[in-house]
């Protein structure tokens, strides 16, 4: 459209399709930031199962004396990993959290820049969900 300064703007549906790839870009990489997210806190929650079951069969041996009590170090070691891997997972919680904060967000940045006119004439990006996860 050209001005009778001799500025000319673009169209506003190239606007929105800019618009559209980039928060579809920015949506991908939220969603590839929360799959790392949960394939560590899975992965450690899987190895937290198995610390704390160590610990415990180690505890019950020692109390029925089929463990020596030189064995408490190895108790201890199990019991300060049981406590860090509670701390990462409740870090990896919070950064979940913040992730579909952020998603959520997103939507709500599309959706407001998203006319009446133009949410007919545009799809949503592919991998914006409508819901919190």
């Amino acid at each position: 459209m050209a001005s009778i300064f001799g500025f000319r703007s673009r169209d506003p549906a190239r606007d929105r399709q800019t618009d559209v790839s980039r928060l579809d870009r920015l949506a991908k990489l939220f969603e590839q930031i929360a799959a790392e997210i949960e394939a560590e806190r899975a992965g450690l929650e899987n190895r937290y199962r198995t610390t704390a079951t160590n610990a415990a069969f180690l505890v019950e041996a020692m109390e029925n004396g089929s463990a020596s009590d030189k064995r408490s170090s190895e108790v201890s070691a199990l019991t300060q990993s049981i406590l860090n891997c509670e701390r990462r997972i409740a870090a990896l919680s919070r950064q979940d959290g913040m992730m579909k904060d952020l998603r959520h967000s997103l939507d709500m940045v599309f959706d407001g820049n998203a006319d009446s006119a133009a949410t007919a004439e545009i799809a949503r990006p592919a991998s914006t969900g409508r819901g919190r996860k």
